[in-house]
């Protein structure tokens, strides 16, 4: 989209919900694409696409990452296990593993 957003919405929380649990049922409530993969190596959900939208889709360190209220976990989103009132965004970095996010990413706020 030309603002750069694909969804922006309020997903009730369950009990014991993680990062990947609240984006998997926004997708299929949304009818937005979603693909991911469990990689051994990683013992978590990995994000593929979104949105039609994949990893090194703009270069080989592209690809999406999470964050919740501006802190990047150093970890996978099936087990970040989110709290009341926790916000959720994916982004999608095409620079250096999350260079262009802007400071946020960059000064490691949040958290």
């Amino acid at each position: 989209p030309q603002d750069g957003v694909m969804l922006q919405m309020e997903v009730a929380l369950q009990e014991g919900d993680t990062a990947y649990d609240v984006l998997e049922r926004a997708a299929k409530q949304e009818k937005l694409h979603l693909e991911s993969s469990v990689p051994p190596a990683y013992n978590s959900v990995y994000i593929e696409g979104i949105g039609n939208l994949y990893e090194f889709d703009c270069g080989n360190l592209s690809g999406w990452m999470y964050n919740v209220d501006g802190w990047y976990p150093n970890y996978g989103c099936s087990r970040y296990v989110l709290k009341a009132g926790e916000a959720i965004q994916w982004r999608y970095t095409c620079n250096g593993l999350g260079a262009d996010l802007g400071s946020d990413f960059m000064s490691g706020e949040g958290k």
